[in-house]
């Protein structure tokens, strides 16, 4: 007999206590999740998020205490195995790239249809990126815009992510990762898990080429 799958451990933040306790009704029917906590502030979200350890949240972005995308980086830092999914009224360009750069996962607008939040969870969940529809095709008409070459490849990681991915580039094993910077393997495995998930490759060789064609991976990678 098979052990059962464990339920995904969701922790809802939001300032507004009617939306969250909508949110938990929403989801709570739902075999496959289990809320596991709520908060209303961006610092409260960093605490349950340490204290929890869930597997995903779901974030909005203006509250007192720190907006959500700056207690998404903070969060993402220290717990890079937590999926955060932004979800907001605020569908422009700009706190879209912004949530990616923290490291959010994904970016759902409140509103959305419980089948489209529960999609966005699960695929979280299993390491995907993900957007609701409406931010999908803003994101795409954004990215397709000419503009200014960015300062530096990959916006989309985090600054640990990118310090990962110059060392994987660099031909670094996830052990030799683990010494140079004083991490231990699950957190640098699930770096390079969301590395993949954000790049969109299927493994390290992927990886690699996108970073070397990238500039990434030079002397600086090989002998750091």
């Amino acid at each position: 007999m098979t052990d059962p799958i464990p339920a995904i451990r969701l922790l809802i933040v939001d300032d507004h206590a009617s939306f969250r306790s909508g949110l938990r009704s929403l989801l709570g029917t739902a075999g496959d999740l289990e809320v596991v906590g709520e908060a209303a502030t961006g610092t409260d979200a960093v605490a349950s998020a340490a204290r929890l350890q869930p597997d995903v949240i779901l974030m909005d972005v203006t509250m007192p205490g720190g907006d959500g995308i700056e207690a998404t980086r903070r969060i993402v830092e220290v717990s890079p195995h937590v999926a955060i999914v932004i979800l907001t009224m605020d569908g422009g360009d700009e706190p879209v790239v912004r949530a990616l750069r923290a490291g959010a996962r994904g970016y759902v607008l409140k509103g959305a249809q419980r089948a489209e939040l529960l999609r966005a969870i699960r695929a979280a969940a299993a390491g995907e990126a993900i957007f609701g529809q409406g931010v999908a095709r803003r994101l795409a008409t954004y990215l397709a815009q000419p503009g200014p070459i960015p300062a530096r490849p990959f916006p989309e990681l985090t600054d640990r992510e990118r310090e990962v991915l110059e060392l994987v580039a660099g031909g670094r094993s996830n052990t030799e990762i683990t010494d140079l910077l004083g991490l231990s393997p699950k957190t640098v495995r699930n770096h390079v898990s969301n590395i993949f998930a954000k790049l969109g490759v299927r493994d390290r060789a992927e990886a690699i080429v996108r970073a070397r064609e990238a500039g990434m991976g030079g002397e600086a990678g090989r002998s750091r």
